[in-house]
């Protein structure tokens, strides 16, 4: 049985992301087999006990994760061709006034937020902004399988047979996509749910079967959904609320 370093181990167990964890042993605050590691690099047998610390556990405790219903216009993470950051859109101002968390607002909770998956800039509805790197990893990390629900407003006309190549059956850049649920919402509206996030794959993949794609919302993130929040307003997930 071979090492592997304490900071891929912790991110495998779910305590944390990678950076987290260089961060914690830095600081003392990880145990191995009731002992404090806090040499950078350290490495561990997969059969070993590792704990955080209540220091660490705290720091995540404080950390928070907004749900923002992102309107056409803003990009998902850094500014790009005079287009605005989804962001700059968080304030007192637009906070959901039926959100129900206990949590308040400071500037404070901006340092190190950043979206956990995308949204196109001409796409609107549910984008995850996250402190924690323990929901980032569930969500965008290489082996998430946390599904994505989509309602997208189409053109043209659609085959059964090309119904079912939206669901399972099409490449995009030489590669086979995971197999996804796609069906008709009404007669001009699929749902699309996925389990991955390439980019611009839903519009892609309709351009493959000859559609045109018209509107694109996210409504839910594994068992968070959209719900009532406004376009352009958000809100902090909830303590009982998991992805």
């Amino acid at each position: 049985m071979e090492k592997i370093r304490l900071s891929k181990r912790m991110s495998e167990l779910g305590l944390c992301s990678r950076r987290e964890a260089d961060s914690y042993i830095e600081k003392g605050w990880v145990e191995v087999d009731g002992e404090i590691v806090s040499e950078l690099g350290s490495k561990v047998y997969p059969t070993q006990q590792v704990k955080l610390l209540n220091a660490a556990q705290n720091t995540q405790q404080q950390r928070v994760t907004i749900l923002l219903n992102k309107p056409i216009g803003y990009v998902s993470g850094q500014a790009e061709h005079n287009y605005k950051p989804a962001i700059t859109l968080l304030d007192d101002a637009t906070r959901w006034v039926e959100d129900r968390s206990a949590l308040r607002f400071h500037r404070s909770q901006f340092l190190g937020l950043a979206p956990a998956g995308r949204l196109d800039i001409d796409s609107q509805g549910l984008l995850v902004l996250t402190q924690d790197g323990r929901i980032a990893k569930r969500l965008i990390g290489e082996n998430s399988t946390v599904d994505k629900e989509y309602l997208v407003r189409v053109q043209g006309k659609l085959r059964d047979s090309d119904l079912a190549l939206l669901s399972q059956g099409l490449k995009l850049d030489g590669v086979y996509l995971k197999p996804a649920k796609v069906a008709w919402q009404n007669e001009d509206q699929l749902r699309f749910v996925l389990q991955e996030g390439k980019k611009r794959q839903i519009r892609r993949m309709c351009e493959l079967v000859g559609l045109q794609v018209s509107g694109l919302k996210r409504i839910r993130i594994g068992k968070v959904k959209l719900g009532d929040l406004p376009v352009g307003q958000w809100r902090y997930l909830g303590e009982n609320e998991q992805f």
